[in-house]
């Protein structure tokens, strides 16, 4: 994983894409390195929640586009391998068991905009700003774009986004929904870390049935999505932290939750 630094602590995992001199552009051996370490976080029952983050200036610029010149008539297969790396990962993240927590800490562009908006918090740094990038390229969106824009902030604003080809500020972002929070650059890692920390001592199970009740909703109908909820809140009530929940509420103490089936 020499493009993604991987590393796990307390519960949770880290995962930094490590390629700041360019950018955090992503290339095959990063997306390679997702897709292992987002298999990781989902297999460990050790992690309790997962931080995805850039190292220096950039959070994300989006695929390599000089790789992606150097491959000249090889660019299609070269696009499908990254994306056939890449995106198993991206799947696994969503649907993974655990809380993600994408700490945004500059420019993201294209692929990297999709990384960002990954989190189900996403923390952006006040210096951050969000380009869909690909019309700019002549590609296509790849990485989720065309599936989490829409359900973040809206179908006619994703065609605004992606199609006009904008930039947004972190502000802006804010403002449609697009990220969580916005916080001083300074104060980026400290914001992130309470976050995770409260995430990674919640009821892990229980956490990990709302986010996928939460990303199937769009597409499941009222009735099935009623029973998928009896299914899950039924399922919280035999498990340690369910019972540990409820009684920690009569006896009007802190619960303590252990993640545990």
């Amino acid at each position: 994983m020499s493009a993604l630094r991987f590393t796990v602590e307390g519960g949770v995992a880290r995962l930094t894409l490590d390629r700041p001199e360019a950018g955090n552009a992503l290339n095959k051996d990063m997306a390679e390195g997702i897709l292992a370490a987002a298999n990781r976080c989902d297999e460990d029952p050790a992690i309790r929640a997962v931080l995805l983050t850039g190292a220096g200036r950039l959070f994300c610029a989006g695929g390599d586009i000089n790789a992606f010149a150097a491959a000249g008539d090889a660019l299609p297969r070269l696009l499908r391998e990254l994306t056939a790396a890449l995106h198993p990962g991206i799947s696994r993240l969503l649907r993974m068991a655990k809380p993600l927590v994408t700490a945004i800490n500059g420019p993201a562009a294209g692929a990297g905009l999709s990384l960002a908006i990954l989190g189900d918090i996403a923390i952006a740094s006040d210096r951050a700003h969000f380009t869909v990038g690909y019309p700019g390229v002549g590609m296509a969106p790849d990485v989720g774009a065309s599936f989490l824009l829409p359900r973040l902030v809206g179908l006619r604003r994703a065609q605004e986004i992606i199609l006009l080809n904008e930039r947004l500020s972190a502000a802006r972002a804010l403002e449609i929904g697009l990220v969580t929070r916005v916080v001083p650059d300074e104060k980026l890692a400290e914001t992130a870390e309470e976050i995770l920390q409260k995430l990674a001592a919640g009821p892990t199970r229980a956490l990990g049935r709302a986010r996928l009740l939460l990303l199937e909703s769009f597409s499941t109908p009222l009735e099935t999505q009623l029973e998928q909820e009896a299914r899950s809140i039924a399922q919280c009530g035999a498990e340690p932290d369910g019972r540990e929940g409820i009684n920690a509420f009569t006896a009007k103490r802190p619960p303590v939750f252990t993640g545990q089936s």
